[in-house]
């Protein structure tokens, strides 16, 4: 009894949010381990369903780095990094645009239909969704040298037309989106996954942009998890060092997305179980939250 009690308690906890979230838009970047894991994988496409179903658009944006990488072995083709960008040629652009565009994205909006959701597979080109012009060459060291590399088809995104998103909420659609636009000229454009989902954030005035890696989420210096940041205070902790590594794209991303309109980021630990709920669903949450604005509590 005191188990059913307990999840009784659950749903109560969860009720304002689901009432204040009915109808708004939340765009989640699928990514990391939870999209390895078989368990973890289903367990996601079910979470995504339940959202649906009590009323909360959303946006699924997947990455797939690792898979693109493997294709890439298994064809012959030679995977080359510059300065940590994959330098996309032609022959990559293909195998980028079969494995983002066809394998990952079919197998998402499969899972999702699998249990009992409406999911369309898009990439950034259907309907001209994300437009990107090609990323200038960066400066990059070799050989203790600085030279310009020339990244080829790597994408840095222009504009996000997102009538295309809307029209197919009103038909109650879960969309799934493949990080590839298209260019001024047609062709196609590799962009980075957590970018793309953060401009697509923006342009829905998403009111949550959910950021799913394999890390708890933000930590201060002493290592421990910070629940809620206000912008101004990530940007500091940026400049001081204490966030570091591979986690300054993430929180530079975040900053983007709310200075663009998103409410609020959530950065969160996709190899927990049900991780997008208990972030969403539970007055603690289980990631760091960053928000432009002060508020006194977290939503």
């Amino acid at each position: 009894m005191d188990v059913l009690i307990q999840k009784a308690a659950v749903l109560h906890e969860a009720l304002p949010y689901i009432q204040r979230f009915q109808g708004r838009v939340f765009v989640v970047k699928y990514g990391g381990h939870a999209m390895i894991d078989e368990r973890l994988k289903r367990s996601f496409a079910r979470d995504v369903c339940l959202l649906r179903y009590v009323g909360i658009n959303v946006v699924v944006v997947h990455g797939g780095g690792p898979q693109i990488s493997r294709t890439l072995q298994q064809m012959g083709i030679q995977s080359t990094f510059r300065g940590g960008h994959r330098v996309t040629d032609d022959a990559t652009m293909d195998v980028v645009e079969m494995v983002l565009g066809g394998q990952i994205n079919s197998e998402i909006v499969g899972l999702i239909s699998e249990e009992g959701g409406r999911a369309v597979g898009l990439s950034g080109k259907d309907a001209q969704l994300v437009t990107a012009r090609r990323k200038a060459p960066v400066q990059v060291t070799e050989d203790g040298q600085s030279v310009s590399a020339d990244l080829g088809r790597v994408g840095v995104i222009d504009r996000v037309r997102p009538q295309l998103l809307k029209d197919l909420f009103d038909k109650g659609y879960i969309p799934v989106v493949a990080p590839i636009a298209k260019a001024e000229n047609g062709e196609a454009l590799n962009v980075n996954a957590d970018t793309a989902a953060g401009k697509i954030a923006a342009a829905l005035g998403a009111a949550k942009f959910m950021l799913m890696t394999d890390v708890e989420g933000v930590k201060d210096q002493n290592g421990e998890l910070i629940r809620s940041l206000r912008a101004r205070e990530a940007k500091s902790l940026i400049e001081s060092g204490v966030i570091s590594g591979g986690m300054i794209p993430k929180v530079e991303c975040a900053l983007a997305a709310v200075d663009g309109g998103v409410e609020k980021v959530h950065i969160v630990d996709g190899r927990v179980m049900h991780a997008l709920l208990l972030e969403i669903f539970t007055d603690e949450g289980i990631g760091s939250e960053i928000q432009k604005l002060d508020s006194p509590v977290r939503a």
